[in-house]
């Protein structure tokens, strides 16, 4: 069952096999946000910049949606955050998806499966997802 627990776990699991490098300098949340047509997953600070949000689009919880797929997105987001966009951490770049550094850093971090399954699942599969209603 893809609940809150099971979007914990996948975080833990993701940032101690691929993020272990990188210094937790506030607390990041993890949760599934309301189901989205436009917005797979997105990331923000709090005001009081005490902690990282990760949010992860509610149509994730479907069983049907390859693992890979949630785990890409979820990569994506953490990426984010190691770049320092919505983090304490160093910026790194001046925009978040400048010159494809996402998917630089998830293919250097061993996620470069997860990677194509996610970008070919999007192209084939997404559109008529969001064709049907989704739910």
């Amino acid at each position: 069952m893809r609940d809150q627990k099971w979007l914990q776990n996948l975080f833990d699991e993701m940032w101690k096999n691929h993020f272990s490098d990188v210094p937790v300098l506030n607390n990041i949340l993890i949760k599934f946000s309301r189901v989205s047509r436009t917005r797979l997953g997105s990331i923000r600070m709090t005001r009081d910049k005490k902690s990282s949000i990760i949010l992860m689009n509610g149509i994730f919880k479907d069983p049907l949606i390859p693992v890979q797929v949630v785990e890409a997105v979820l990569a994506h987001e953490i990426v984010h955050y190691v770049h320092g966009f919505c983090s304490p951490l160093k910026r790194v770049h001046r925009h978040p998806h400048q010159g494809g550094v996402v998917r630089d850093e998830m293919i250097k971090r061993g996620l470069r499966h997860q990677y194509e399954v996610e970008r070919r699942w999007t192209k084939n599969s997404w559109r008529g997802l969001v064709g049907r209603g989704m739910r």
